[in-house]
């Protein structure tokens, strides 16, 4: 007997090649099977998405969820696995000096699953004012390392922004850092890029396969274009040597134009995430759906931005053998999300909006093999 059964819907799962019209059922926390026509019976609790589409649990990749402490902080579960997001990756709001508090008070507690990157600043993001990084001290990579395989349940990886107000001059030493970091704990960078002090393309330069480069289709000062529109060479040579070029939408670091352009050129993003935080969820960003959704309004299938924030995030993050697939005996994360119909307005980070005839939505969100029902979850 399972415990629980999705009917009727388009399953949509890139790690395994679907894209028709199945079943899918969960048991023991884990995904049972997907197939055709599996009776009802056979299952405590059936779920009907006739009409919707069934895909693996999102992973957001970019987020802040240190509600309290960091300035940028959101409550993580009613913008992540409310609205579809099963995992989400904290990017950067703890540093080594706060981050025990995050990982007791946030980390432990969500319903979410929740990893995080370690700000190389021993501070983290707590003031929208002082950059965390203005003072090159901060970016002490013994006690980074130390914390961050202290907690290698949770740090998957080491965060360094590089924008020149964060920075100063400081944003090639505070990579080297980050790096020196990241390999002391065995895990990835990711730099957030944009206005920064040295061209961006000398800052992507160092970094190794599998480090990610977010706001990478930000529309600031020093980005992927040059001046005739096209994407700079040595992104592309960055891309085919494993570096993931990030969309990180956030409130400031995401232009229709530039991702056009990009697009055009023939340079996709290599994942997809939102950079929620408490100054975008109101607008522009207001989920990660809304967010692959602007990719759709660019021509992207819906089968490949789900891709981008399923299959490949899980690789990214190194967790591809259980998260961002359906695949039989994964973590049973799932969501059931709509495509509507209509006149949709998406409006990107430095102001222009667009009409779109069709937009994704969130129905219903799976964590673990469990319709998840916010009303019946009791937080100690």
């Amino acid at each position: 007997m399972y415990d629980l059964l999705v009917t009727g819907g388009t399953v949509v799962d890139p790690s395994q090649g679907i894209n028709e019209l199945l079943d899918v059922a969960f048991h023991n926390g884990k995904v049972a099977t997907v197939g055709k026509s599996i009776p009802d019976s056979k299952a405590m609790e059936v779920v009907d998405a006739h009409g919707k589409y069934v895909v693996p649990g999102l992973i957001d990749l970019h987020v802040h969820n240190y509600w309290g402490v960091s300035h940028y902080g959101i409550d993580p579960d009613i913008t992540n696995i409310s609205k579809g997001v099963t995992t989400a990756i904290d990017a950067g709001s703890a540093g080594a000096a706060t981050f025990a508090a995050f990982r007791k008070y946030v980390l432990e507690r969500a319903d979410t699953r929740l990893y995080a990157l370690l700000n190389i600043s021993l501070t983290g993001m707590i003031s929208r004012n002082i950059g965390e990084l203005e003072e090159l001290r901060y970016a002490d990579v013994g006690q980074a390392s130390r914390v961050g395989n202290q907690n290698r349940d949770y740090i998957i990886g080491i965060k360094a922004r590089l924008s020149e107000d964060i920075t100063h001059e400081h944003d090639t030493e505070s990579i080297k850092r980050a790096l020196e970091a990241a390999q002391a704990i065995g895990g990835f960078v990711m730099i957030h890029v944009g206005n920064t002090a040295t061209p961006m393309e000398k800052l992507v330069e160092l970094l190794r396969p599998g480090d990610v480069v977010t706001h990478s289709f930000h529309g600031n000062k020093s980005g992927i274009l040059d001046d005739a529109g096209k994407v700079i060479d040595s992104f592309i040579d960055a891309r085919n040597r494993g570096v993931v070029f990030d969309v990180g939408h956030g409130a400031g670091s995401f232009s229709f134009e530039v991702a056009e352009r990009a697009l055009a050129d023939g340079f996709y993003p290599g994942n997809i995430s939102s950079d929620l935080h408490v100054y975008n969820v109101e607008g522009p960003v207001f989920d990660q759906v809304t967010t692959i959704s602007k990719f759709m309004w660019l021509g992207m299938s819906l089968y490949e931005v789900i891709r981008l924030t399923t299959e490949t995030t899980a690789q990214t993050i190194g967790r591809s053998d259980k998260l961002g697939t359906l695949k039989p005996d994964s973590i049973g994360d799932a969501a059931i999300l709509s495509l509507d119909c209509g006149r949709f307005t998406l409006t990107d980070s430095v102001g222009r909006s667009i009409t779109t005839s069709t937009k994704l939505s969130h129905v219903s969100t799976i964590r673990s093999g469990k319709l998840y029902k916010p009303w019946l979850t009791a937080r100690a």
